[in-house]
């Protein structure tokens, strides 16, 4: 038997695992994360904005903003059509949240709408309903890109996956 223990922390034998060491956290339940994605669908229906969720365990940095700037440009999310991404970011452990909003949609709604929304997810994380919080924040982030970059048949594609991306 040849036991060959491989870096990614999982301990292969003959090509079958059989344990692994460092066995990554499932933040939500696969219904969560269901209700999760459809939000992200739901919201990009109808505009030609993006919505991004980005969950982690911890933020290595002081600033979640800061974090969530840079996952954004990491993703690509700057390159849409319009401008018009939005990245919600959790680091799930340091009990923190972000939105990073565009240059283009951001312009068209201020500083305001954007605390106004994460003091609304805070809100339903403090009732630990972080599914329900970033659901319920994906819808109205969705609400207001239809309003400031409704959907044109035509012209509008699907520009970023609308999966969860789960870091560390």
């Amino acid at each position: 038997m040849n036991k060959t223990p491989l870096k990614t922390g999982v301990l292969f034998l003959n090509n079958t695992c059989m344990f692994s060491l460092f066995k990554k956290k499932e933040f939500f339940t696969v219904a969560e994360k269901a209700q999760i994605v459809d939000a992200i669908r739901a919201a990009e229906k109808e505009t030609s904005g993006e919505v991004r969720v980005y969950v982690e365990s911890k933020n290595a940095y002081v600033d979640a903003i800061d974090r969530a700037a840079e996952i954004f440009y990491k993703l690509k999310m700057q390159n849409t059509d319009h401008r018009n991404a939005v990245l919600l970011y959790v680091a799930m452990k340091h009990h923190e949240l972000a939105l990073f909003a565009d240059e283009g949609i951001y312009q068209k709604t201020g500083a305001e709408y954007w605390n106004n929304a994460v003091k609304n997810m805070i809100d339903k994380f403090s009732k630990d309903d972080i599914p329900g919080g970033i659901e319920q924040c994906v819808r109205r982030i969705g609400e207001t890109l239809k309003e400031k970059f409704p959907y044109i048949p035509t012209e509008d594609k699907n520009e970023l996956p609308d999966e969860i991306v789960f870091g560390s």
